[in-house]
């Protein structure tokens, strides 16, 4: 039988308030919150099961998943200030998100908690079906709106500036303006930190020697109103780039050029191709020749900017698209930027943006300073055939199936078995199921799953104990009576004989 996507929510809420009781009652349907089975670890300092980095969406719906999953001593960390986690209303410059409406996203398995649920209760059903494409602020508002409406105790203004290893456990520095504590102990870490959760900003030598006002990467926050009048390179022609673009455009840009090294611009999402449950379940288990093919063809052939995005670039009449043109160099002369291409041609711009991405880098992270080193990485554990060679690659950790990391030594950094990457970081070995929308809730089942499982293996004594001291009876000995068995008819003939 086939449905209609597009048709009307029968029985949809009619407002927030009543999409909010639906959730509640969805939620005791599921005997949610369970109740917390973990054996708590004795010491003089209270430790947390689980400690999560980041309240965006990968936070938010892995915290669910744990506390769903009976493991409730947890502490959700975010930088950011609250309702502004994440890219949406940052750095992120798209009038829409690229990912299809209807994706299910972190409503991890119940209907109530979809965009559409939320968006139908406000807007009605006919709305719906015109809706095209979610537009970006409305999709934070609905993540806003999901914490809530799942009470999820995140921290905002709280920076992990240091994770060490504690004996057994995990010590975790914070500062910021929210912090209660300056440190917190933990037995496990998930680091759910977004796009540059394992990395940072891709930023390209030829720029180095140019002061910071005459430049700035796609994810800084960028003063487009003092681009007006200005001429502006942007560097690039994936989303950002073009995202970037068209916001110095609409501010008044003078011109708007864009460089780009590939020949011809990138129209296939090749990854959106074949997204299935059973990529998602079967990618983990390839071989590291296959999983490395996937993922170097996808970054070779790159992702394209939304149709919608580039549009919206493209009608401005001062906007341009130079292709085969790699910047080779960048020099200062006066307040003027002096660009030189693969051509050998120049181009003079008032201000440069790096539509260049991130770079994943655990070398990079400040979080794992000391050890970083010691994590195993893709390059120290598989060598690709020459015409599949791939440095930025290479760099992405080696993760184990719970997303932890591995050691490039065994014995080295033991306590690496404790931090789990949830975030783009994690792509390379286990798929895209811990960043983008599509994926994020079979990932988050995972990802508790596995936590839940060492928790037990790790504590087995302690619950085998539990096993044998458990003497709640089902049954209080008054329903029944013992009675004799019955003399079969040899045995009464003997009695009588």
């Amino acid at each position: 039988m086939a449905f209609d996507v597009q048709a009307p929510l029968q029985s949809a809420a009619r407002s927030l308030s009543e999409l909010d009781q639906r959730v509640r009652d969805d939620l005791a349907c599921l005997c949610y919150p369970p109740a917390n089975w973990v054996v708590p670890t004795a010491g003089d300092d209270h430790v947390h099961d689980v400690v999560v980095i980041g309240g965006g969406m990968c936070g938010l719906v892995a915290s669910f998943a744990l506390i769903g999953a009976g493991i409730p001593n947890i502490r959700i960390f975010d930088r950011s200030p609250a309702g502004f986690e994440g890219p949406w209303l940052t750095y992120a410059r798209m009038e829409t998100l690229r990912s299809p409406k209807q994706l299910v996203g972190p409503a991890y398995g119940m209907a109530s908690l979809t965009f559409r649920a939320w968006y139908v209760a406000q807007f009605g059903g006919d709305a719906w079906a015109a809706l095209d494409k979610i537009p970006r602020p409305m999709w934070m508002e609905y993540l806003r709106w999901y914490r809530r409406v799942l009470d999820l105790p995140v921290e905002n203004e709280v920076e992990v500036t240091s994770i060490r290893p504690e004996g057994a456990l995990l010590r975790l520095a914070l500062s910021g303006t929210g912090a209660r504590e300056t440190s917190v102990l933990t037995r496990k870490v998930v680091m759910a930190t977004g796009r540059d959760g394992l990395g940072h900003p891709s930023i390209p030598d030829f720029v180095s020697g140019l002061p910071q006002k005459f430049w700035a990467h796609s994810s800084h926050h960028i003063d487009f109103a003092a681009l007006r009048g200005k001429r502006v390179v942007v560097i690039g022609v994936g989303a950002s780039a073009v995202d970037n673009a068209a916001e110095a455009l609409e501010a008044g840009a003078a011109e708007v050029r864009h460089l780009i090294r590939r020949k011809e611009m990138p129209r296939i999402n090749k990854l959106m191709g074949i997204g299935s449950f059973g990529f998602t379940a079967a990618f983990p288990h390839l071989d590291d020749a296959k999983r490395w093919k996937i993922m170097n063809y996808s970054l070779r052939t790159q992702t394209p900017a939304p149709r919608g995005s580039t549009l919206r670039v493209s009608r401005h009449p001062n906007a341009y698209f130079h292709f085969d043109a790699a910047v080779e160099k960048t020099e200062l002369e006066g307040d003027e930027v002096v660009v030189t291409t693969s051509q050998g041609k120049t181009v003079r711009a008032d201000f440069l943006i790096l539509g260049t991405g991130f770079g994943v880098d655990p070398l990079a992270r400040k979080e794992l300073d000391g050890y970083a080193d010691k994590i195993l990485l893709w390059r120290d554990r598989f060598t690709p055939p020459e015409d599949e060679r791939n440095a930025d690659l290479g760099k992405f950790p080696y993760l184990a199936d719970d997303f932890t990391f591995l050691e490039r030594e065994p014995g080295q950094a033991p306590w690496l078995s404790r931090i789990h990457s949830f975030n783009s970081g994690a792509t390379a070995s286990l798929g895209k199921v811990s960043g983008d929308i599509p994926g994020i809730s079979e990932g988050a089942a995972w990802l508790a799953r596995e936590i839940a499982a060492k928790f037990y293996i790790e504590n087995f004594d302690r619950y085998w104990q539990r096993l044998l001291d458990y003497d709640t009876p089902e049954l209080r000995g008054d329903e029944w009576s013992a009675s004799p068995l019955p003399d079969d008819e040899r045995t009464a003939a003997r009695r009588q004989a």
